[in-house]
């Protein structure tokens, strides 16, 4: 009797821990474009509560689109971001975002020119939509009425080559016009040269990439 007391006694115990307990967060996707994909990585695995990045393709036409290829195939460099929504909400993503490329330029981004580099939030559900058209109209007001980033559905996101992911990290040397440099430095050369932080800032001035680390 003693023993079955105590065994009903530590299984209310247990379950009023577990009705106490916090739900899980859920691990949430967003899909941004905002030029070369390195460059965004860059940015967003350095915003907390950013669980993974990974440069790809979408919005085009064709399957399975390659770094030779996409740009023909009407795709955009994008970078899929998973993210712990306990931590960092979707809506704070997409402030980051706006604030972390030139939203005012519908050729491109920065050195990078056409279709395939300019800026965009693939929306995966209704909510996104939502939260994305506010924060486009709010970057809009800051900006005087000049944001041409559009808002779109989904799209099926396609992977970028393996020797894309975390470009901006790799001591893997290259082949560059300054003789073999670790990628990381060809891409810190790359990102000062093509002026993308130079512009963030004018843009943005002191909001520029307002969230980032």
């Amino acid at each position: 009797m003693l023993r079955r007391s105590l065994l009903a006694a530590a299984f209310s115990l247990t379950a009023m821990v577990a009705v106490s307990q916090p739900a899980m967060a859920e691990k949430q996707t967003a899909i941004f474009a905002g030029g070369c994909f390195w460059c965004v990585e860059a940015d967003f695995d350095k915003v907390p509560g950013v669980l993974d990045t990974v440069s790809g393709y979408a919005g085009g036409r064709t399957e399975n689109p390659t770094y030779r290829n996409h740009t023909s195939g009407g795709h955009r460099e994008v970078v899929k971001i998973e993210f712990d929504d306990a931590k960092v909400s979707y809506d704070r993503l997409l402030e980051i975002f706006f604030r972390s490329v030139d939203p005012t330029d519908a050729g491109g981004q920065f050195c990078d020119r056409g279709e395939s580099y300019s800026t965009a939030v693939y929306a995966l559900d209704d909510a996104q939509k939502t939260a994305a058209e506010k924060a486009k109209q709010e970057a809009n007001a800051a900006l005087s009425g000049k944001v041409v980033t559009p808002v779109l559905g989904a799209a099926k996101f396609w992977p970028a080559e393996d020797y894309h992911q975390n470009y901006y990290q790799s001591d893997e040397r290259i082949l560059s016009r300054f003789g073999l440099v670790k990628k990381k430095d060809a891409y810190k050369g790359y990102r000062e040269g093509c002026g993308r932080d130079a512009r963030v800032r004018q843009v943005w001035g002191e909001a520029a990439f307002t969230g980032i680390k």
